[in-house]
């Protein structure tokens, strides 16, 4: 398991484009047959994939000091690629493009598997500290009503699903869901915002091979930019702004971590605001 240190926002101003990249973009996700874990110290969140050819078991590994990886922890799934299975302690929970599933706290046997080989399911993760036990529940994506936002004129025009939150599928403290981009829109999280209680992963997916994305992050005054590619995920400490233009529309999923499980929680940032 890879593991990433907090930053203080002091620091990050004095970050070369590569180091931004060293401390805080996830790359190399969904290689086949194996499970990719990093491990960050920002709320101790943890994001991955798992694209199995043949069926992978989630290992605890030295990282977390415990017996099996759920034994304090949450676990968010939401599959990307073809049709695979979750198998959670002897249950089985088939998971189509697109769906999710919650698996909480003192699950002991999870396995991924994929329907077909030839087209691997492509599993992202986000888990995090759990101190309560909320039970397992699969998540199709066309069961989830859509928060329509934004506006074509402002590039902005979304779908926000909602996958695990207090309204819906419940956890301990793990907030997760997808933002669909409309045809023709390349913004997303504009105007920005910070929440200082959460920390926040954005993992982006569906952009062509040759698309470029521009994540960016620092605090308001200070932003600082990553430059991103398909299926890559960043990290965004909860001090940060979070958002991002593309050459082209995209789908991301976001994941949660902190004080707090409420959406509408965040601190708003005027575009005269940001430099």
């Amino acid at each position: 398991m890879e593991i990433r240190h907090s930053v203080h926002p002091e620091d990050v101003k004095r970050l070369t484009a590569e180091e931004l990249r060293e401390r805080f973009l996830i790359q190399g996700l969904f290689q086949p047959d194996e499970i990719k874990m990093v491990y960050s110290h920002v709320d101790r969140m943890i994001a991955g994939s798992a694209c199995p050819i043949q069926p992978l078991p989630l290992e605890v590994g030295k990282g977390l000091g415990t017996e099996y990886f759920l034994e304090r922890r949450e676990l968010g799934v939401i599959n990307v690629g073809g049709a695979g299975v979750v198998k959670v302690d002897g249950t089985e929970y088939a998971l189509a493009a697109t769906d999710g599933l919650y698996v909480g706290q003192g699950a002991k046997e999870i396995i991924f598997s994929s329907a077909d080989a030839a087209k691997p399911a492509k599993f992202y993760l986000n888990s995090a500290p759990a101190h309560a036990v909320c039970p397992t529940v699969k998540i199709e994506r066309q069961s989830i009503t859509p928060a329509h936002l934004g506006a074509i004129e402002s590039s902005n025009e979304r779908n926000i699903y909602k996958y695990i939150h207090p309204q819906g599928v419940k956890s301990c403290q793990l907030v997760m869901g997808m933002t669909v981009l409309e045809p023709g829109n390349m913004w997303n999280s504009m105007p920005c915002h910070t929440h200082d209680r959460r920390m926040e992963v954005y993992f982006y997916f569906n952009l062509p091979e040759d698309a470029a994305l521009f994540h960016l992050m620092g605090e308001p005054n200070e932003t600082r930019h990553i430059v991103m590619r398909n299926e890559e995920a960043v990290i965004s400490p909860s001090w940060s702004i979070h958002s991002g233009v593309a050459t082209s529309c995209y789908t991301f999923i976001w994941g949660m971590a902190g004080e707090n499980q409420t959406f509408d929680d965040m601190d708003h940032v005027a575009m005269k605001d940001i430099k």
